[in-house]
């Protein structure tokens, strides 16, 4: 990581953001990055309250929707600290996808005839077949790419429990890959299910092995979001404003000095509710299937 690096972030909104890697880069004091995500959740807001962030390039920011669009993106956005740049979803994965296919851009009718046009600069073509106007997507090349995924083995190889979001293209996106593995499994687990690994170790830089890397945020099918958190962090920004942000990096980010400190501020009582909650949610379903197969 440098300053000044455009960091792409993997999973969606609050489903695997890897908060463990997000931590560590707030922990660096990174400045000017530009943060890119299909839907980014609050780390976003983490990253403008650290004065780490120039630019956010994203399809739509906010914790979810119960809590609203981002008061803190308002914020810093109509106070001209940070410039958002606003695709649709679709155009991000696009952006995403013509860069792991290694082509300057994709044809797409996304947001074609609305001012997101002007935002990011998009161009228009012509469709030599049929003469229509279709939009250019740009291909985008992170810098960095930040991932955290349910297993890997020794080789990077890794595999993504539930929906991958843009994971695979994000990964083959960008220059430097960083990745965050809930278990680290033999070679011969992940060479018995092929099919499974999402993201190739060819691609990947670096991978560490951080059980709960994802929390509060959620992990499928080991454990849920923990919602409560983020009723407490919304409704502390309602009552103070952006200065509840540098209480929050305060408590949860520069104040325990190791990951493991960080979860102990959750407490171990908290992290086995939300697993109970998340087998709660799949274990029926794999009953199910068992049972059908």
């Amino acid at each position: 990581m440098r300053d000044g690096d455009h960091v792409a972030i993997g999973g969606c909104l609050y489903s695997r953001t890897p908060m463990a890697l997000v931590r560590e880069i707030l922990r660096e004091r990174r400045r000017g990055l530009t943060l890119s995500r299909n839907l980014m959740c609050y780390e976003g807001e983490l990253f403008m309250g650290a004065g780490a962030v120039e630019r956010v390039v994203t399809a739509w920011m906010g914790v979810g929707l119960p809590w609203g669009i981002s008061r803190i993106v308002r914020h810093f956005v109509e106070s001209g600290t940070v410039a958002l740049e606003e695709w649709s979803h679709l155009a991000i994965g696009l952006r995403f996808r013509a860069a792991a296919m290694g082509v300057p851009f994709l044809p797409s009718l996304t947001m074609l005839g609305s001012d997101l046009m002007g935002v990011g600069g998009m161009k228009t073509i012509e469709d030599p077949y049929t003469g229509a106007t279709v939009a250019a997507v740009p291909a985008l090349f992170p810098d960095v790419a930040l991932i955290h995924v349910h297993r890997a083995d020794r080789f990077g190889n890794c595999q993504i429990d539930g929906y991958a979001h843009m994971d695979a293209d994000i990964a083959r996106a960008a220059t430097t890959v960083l990745v965050t593995a809930e278990e680290i499994v033999p070679e011969e687990q992940t060479r018995a299910h092929p099919d499974r690994t999402v993201i190739p170790g060819v691609v990947v830089d670096a991978l560490v092995h951080v059980p709960f890397g994802s929390f509060p945020h959620e992990a499928y099918g080991l454990y849920e979001a923990d919602f409560d958190h983020f009723g407490d962090y919304t409704g502390a920004i309602e009552a103070r404003g952006p200065s509840a942000v540098n209480g929050y990096l305060d408590r949860y980010v520069y104040g325990p000095p190791t990951f493991a400190d960080y979860l102990d501020v959750f407490g171990g009582e908290r992290l086995a509710r939300q697993s109970r909650r998340a087998r709660e949610l799949t274990e029926p379903f794999a009953a199910f299937a068992e049972r059908d197969a």
